[in-house]
């Protein structure tokens, strides 16, 4: 048995004495020029472009088996910009001979330097990279079926170790000649660390797209002996243009498999405005506040596989607004979604478009055939869509007016979606709603109803609109629905009922007590007082009903001290008309809110007819002189208002168009 062991032990001595003076001799008596046109050759053959290699090339065998290669050219096909479509300067790689044998991989060197790679479309659509090597399409044979189910059950190896793994000043160029667009990454260098089986891997990554620096570093696995299943932990960070860092961290659970992650996404500080010019771009939003956009931050936790997604922990700071959200999505197909929002303060004014003025404020009217051809809104996914969301904002201002402690809660389910409920403060009172939108017809339905309450109307009209149309404390309730999607269909299936109630306020821009006691000046025949119009009143009610786009306020009526007013007729939204009675009265009694009896005194009415956009605003004599019981001459009455006949030409054009413009201040819209 010694004998057998000892002859064994020689003999396989001896095999290793040749195998290593075979490995260390033969490559000093192969001539691998030789082989250069063939390999050539082959490669040409793969790729159908022409591919050429240098002369200074090296072959080793032990103790590791290795192979450096000098200026590979890939060539490009006739008619681009530059003559190779891939090119390296050094290719090098060595493998350790003995490890093999047991299933151990040791690459000491795999080192890639200054690769290029130019990729280019002609304005004709033909790119350099298409019909590049030979298309299969013969079916798998069992052979690549019995490979692929090996393959499943992992890497055919028991460790792996990487030296030196780098790829040095890289260079890649995109030009598309269809789009007029060049891109470039310059100066890439990427350097792999402690790569292996058990360890995390090191990432070292950095180049210049466009001339601007991108950088990643971090590490990730380890990827363990079967890639693609288990957790492998991720942690990386991002800087690109010296403006922006992106944080990445967390796991990736079977990334084959069930594809599930659980990761934390953060963004330091940063300003868009910077990040766009470090771009050399202009920034693509107008906001009337050049100062905004100037501080954003970001912060996740991203849960989520294939069937789910969710995000939780989620802050974003927008200059001085802070977000703090949750969100949800399952069943991508229907989908079926959640959110729950949370916002401090923001001041929208600051982030809208300035506003437009000149001719870039006269947007062209669309055609009647370009209208006829717009087409309708597909309602589909709304009526799939499942949806449970919340908004919660402590202060908001847009347009002026400020809002505070709104609550919105969004329910979506087979085409419903109800805002319920729809709640705000502002302006010393409080408004509680609840909106229903119903697509699961042709045409959709909406439904509001609506509760105010305590509200000054006198600011909120002030900041909103920037004028001074009337004062009071403000109660409301409202329940109107309309069907369609467009303003023509909404005009003319709007329907329901409401009141404004307004109190201890004031008209702003008409004096209808001053109109009675002094009837010439106010008509333009007489000398009027400096002082602002206002009417001062107790009470202002405004019921209404509405039926097909005809709204109705009759029984509308403002109570003030000597003074009644009551407005009667219809406005119709569909046809765009008015017709409005207004009957200011003077009452012999101070008393004013609460005061429900008839009184006598002189009427002086005035009529409010015509389009929407041409309202004909006159005073109704002969309603006035028809008065019974006024204690009126006629004749007498008529003069004194009109004139003597040679006045009346020159005045009464006067006389119209300052009523207009004293009771069109009441409706805002309103133009010539």
């Amino acid at each position: 048995m010694k004998h057998i062991l000892k002859w064994l032990l020689i003999a396989g001595g001896c095999i290793f004495v040749v195998i290593a003076a075979a490995a260390l001799i033969i490559p000093k008596f192969i001539d691998i020029q030789k082989y250069k046109p063939t390999i050539e050759q082959k490669v040409a053959q793969a790729t159908g472009r022409s591919f050429t290699l240098g002369d200074d090339m090296d072959l080793s065998v032990f103790p590791w088996v290795g192979v450096k290669l000098t200026d590979l050219h890939l060539k490009n096909p006739s008619g681009y910009g530059q003559a190779d479509m891939v090119s390296v300067k050094n290719f090098e790689v060595r493998l350790k001979v003995i490890p093999l044998l047991s299933k151990h991989i040791e690459v000491k060197t795999f080192v890639l330097n200054s690769p290029m790679i130019y990729l280019e479309k002609l304005k004709n659509g033909t790119a350099n990279w298409q019909g590049i090597g030979k298309s299969r399409d013969k079916k798998p044979s069992k052979k690549d079926k019995t490979e692929k189910s090996s393959s499943e059950k992992g890497l055919p190896i028991e460790s792996l170790m990487v030296g030196d793994f780098s790829i040095t000043n890289g260079r890649m160029i995109y030009v598309d000649g269809t789009a007029d667009l060049k891109k470039e990454i310059s100066d890439l260098n990427l350097k792999l660390e402690n790569i292996s089986l058990e360890n995390p891997v090191g990432v070292l990554f950095d180049a210049r797209f466009d001339g601007k620096p991108v950088s990643l570093a971090g590490t990730f696995g380890p990827i363990g002996k079967d890639p693609g299943k288990g957790t492998v932990a991720l942690d990386f960070v991002l800087k690109a243009l010296e403006q922006v860092e992106v944080k990445l961290s967390g796991t990736i659970v079977d990334p084959i498999a069930s594809q599930a992650f659980d990761l934390e996404v953060s963004v330091p500080s940063f300003s868009p405005r910077k990040l766009f010019a470090a771009l050399s771009q202009d920034f693509p939003v107008r906001t009337t506040d050049p100062k905004v956009l100037a501080a954003v931050s970001f912060k996740a936790r991203i849960h989520g596989s294939p069937n789910h997604i969710s995000l939780s922990s989620g802050e974003v700071q927008l200059d001085d607004s802070k977000f703090r959200f949750s969100a949800s999505a399952k069943e991508f197909s229907r989908p079926n979604l959640g959110f729950d929002l949370q916002l401090d303060k923001i001041d929208l004014d600051r982030y809208l478009p300035p506003p437009v003025t000149g001719e870039q404020a006269k947007a062209p009217e669309p055609a009647d055939s370009a209208r006829a051809e717009k087409k309708k809104t597909d309602y589909g996914p709304l009526r799939k869509l499942l949806l449970d969301g919340k908004i919660r904002v402590g202060k908001l201002k847009a347009h002026g007016a400020s809002v505070q402690d709104i609550d919105v809660h969004i329910l979506a389910d087979k085409g419903i979606i109800t805002v319920d409920p729809m709640d705000l403060k502002l302006y010393q009172g409080s408004v509680a709603s609840k909106l229903e939108l119903n697509v699961q017809g042709k045409d959709p339905m909406s439904k509001l109803n609506l509760d105010a309450r305590g509200i000054q109307a006198g600011p909120l009209m002030k900041d909103a609109m920037k004028k001074e149309l009337i004062e009071g404390a403000l109660e409301a309730s409202l329940a109107i629905f309309m069907t369609g999607q467009t303003p023509d269909m909404i005009k003319q299936t709007l329907g329901g009922k409401g009141k404004f109630v307004f109190v201890d306020g004031a008209i702003g821009g008409i004096d209808l007590a001053g109109m009675v006691r002094n009837v010439k000046a106010n008509f333009g025949l007489g000398e009027k007082s400096a002082e602002k119009p206002r009417t001062d009143f107790a009470e202002l009610n405004v019921p209404f009903t509405a039926k097909n786009g005809l709204v109705n306020t009759s029984g509308a009526a403002l109570t003030s001290p000597l003074l009644r007013v009551g407005v009667t007729g219809d406005t119709d939204l569909v046809k765009e008309r008015l017709d409005l009675r207004v009957e200011p009265k003077f009452v012999a009694t101070l008393k004013g809110q609460g005061d429900t009896q008839q009184r006598s005194g002189l009427t002086v009415p005035v009529l409010i007819t015509g389009s929407f956009a041409s309202p004909k605003i006159r005073p109704d004599l002969k309603g006035m002189i028809g008065v019974s019981g006024a204690g009126l001459d006629a004749e007498k009455l008529k003069q004194q208002v009109l004139g003597t006949k040679e006045d009346r030409k020159k005045t009464i054009d006067a006389a119209k168009d300052d009523v207009k413009k004293q009771i069109k201040g009441l409706i805002p819209g309103f133009t010539n």
